[in-house]
């Protein structure tokens, strides 16, 4: 998991430069707690745990120091011992260290067109709870939708504090775009919401008032989930990670990732693209131009334009697309579209891989030779440098997922909060 603060962005960059006061004792105990913790679950997360010695070497702390770290950071029930290991000359074996599950978890919730739900996370990345609510939200009103959303948020996190679970706060997933400074839904062009206060909205809930709640866009914690899924599975360093994430659902959104973080913009609001113009003369769009790509690739698009009823399933879509007919043209068409949009970014930020998620993850095979002959046919790295596309790794429940890790990002920055609660 990547270090972030309360106030930074889901996969954005620490802050760098000046500004910053020299640090004080207190300051620098905190600082190190979070480091020691920091390298605890990342090397959790690629199956090689590390001793308190281990961490000391790594860091460049005395043992001592680091000792006395780690047996804090067990006080608070963030980090458990593991068994020890058997030793290969005299001396007591090593004992691996390891987050701990079950103890401080992360609420991540989702609102999307077709479904509301809720996803509890530990530090050990284990999901101890999904609940997930099928709902078409078109023209749904927002009010009663985020009192849905609230009442969905207050029994997951009844259920998980029943069992002793400390829940850090929740992150809300949004399609729209979302102002991390005031945690407001700006905009939600498939939905029609504007300007909704996204904390006040579920803090006024009496289960939920003490929660600290943000929200985020649902590319953008997506392709959060992405990074972690990478690390977890294929041991890709994040630092490491660099590619353009496009998540395909009704509407389409997506995400810039360099060196495993994901950048934003200056507003937060980066990765729309969803309105690349494709067609400066085409289809309108539910953003108010016309010729985006997102009536040309969107789930919907797909579908209407094989002519499916409305409604039809991704699945649905992807088996009638395997054989010649209106279904695969209409994919076929849509993957030029997404190519196009792809090629122009990846030409902006020069980035040699694209990952498909969403919908987009599951119609990979058909959409994957397509939009790659367009990213070599457009993108200029192609002349010098291989470009790939991927599916995506995180599933469906990559929004609520990429959500709940930015919340226990915050407590691995700052686990000193944290010990005040140990007993």
């Amino acid at each position: 998991m990547s270090t972030s603060t309360s106030r930074r962005a889901p996969g954005s960059a620490l802050p760098r430069g000046g500004g910053r006061e020299a640090a004080r004792q207190s300051t620098l105990r905190e600082h190190n707690l979070a480091v020691v913790l920091q390298r605890v679950v990342d090397a959790q997360a690629v199956g090689a745990p590390l001793s308190r010695a281990a961490i000391a070497g790594e860091v460049g702390l005395a043992r001592a120091t680091v000792s006395d770290l780690v047996d804090r950071l067990i006080q608070a029930r963030l980090v458990t011992e593991l068994e020890p290991l058997t030793a290969s000359r005299a001396g007591r074996p090593a004992v691996p260290l390891a987050p701990c599950g079950r103890s401080v978890v992360g609420l991540g919730l989702s609102v999307g067109i077709d479904h509301l739900s809720a996803l509890v996370l530990d530090l050990a990345g284990i999901t101890v709870s999904e609940r997930v609510v099928e709902v078409d939200l078109r023209g749904c009103d927002p009010d009663r939708t985020f009192a849905r959303l609230a009442e969905l948020a207050a029994e997951t996190v009844r259920a998980v504090t029943a069992d002793g679970m400390r829940v850090a706060g929740a992150c809300v997933a949004l399609p729209g775009l979302v102002s991390r400074e005031t945690t407001t839904l700006r905009y939600a062009p498939n939905l029609d919401w504007h300007d909704i206060a996204v904390d006040d909205a579920l803090t006024r809930h009496p289960a939920l008032a003490h929660l600290r709640v943000t929200a985020a866009n649902d590319a953008d914690l997506s392709a959060r989930t992405e990074v972690e899924e990478r690390r977890r599975r294929d041991r890709r360093p994040a630092e490491a990670q660099n590619f353009l994430f496009a998540y395909g659902a009704v509407g389409i959104g997506s995400a810039v990732v360099l060196g495993g973080r994901v950048f934003e913009g200056m507003h937060g609001w980066g990765g729309e693209i969803g309105h690349v113009v494709v067609d400066p003369d085409g289809r309108p769009c539910h953003c108010g131009a016309v010729g985006c790509l997102e009536p040309y690739a969107g789930k919907d698009a797909m579908v209407e334009a094989a002519g499916m009823p409305p409604g039809t399933t991704t699945a649905a879509l992807s088996g009638a697309a395997e054989t010649a007919g209106p279904a695969a043209d209409a994919v076929d068409a849509a993957a030029r579209a997404l190519g196009q949009a792809a090629a122009t970014v990846v030409n902006v930020v020069d980035v040699d891989e694209v990952v498909l998620g969403g919908v987009y993850a599951t119609l990979h095979g058909r959409l994957s030779p397509r939009v790659l002959a367009e990213l070599e046919r457009r993108a200029v790295i192609a002349r010098w440098a291989a470009v790939r596309v991927s599916p995506a790794l995180g599933g469906s429940s990559s929004p609520a997922r990429g959500a709940a890790l930015t919340v226990l990002d915050d407590v691995i920055a700052d686990p000193s909060a944290w010990l005040v609660t140990a007993g």
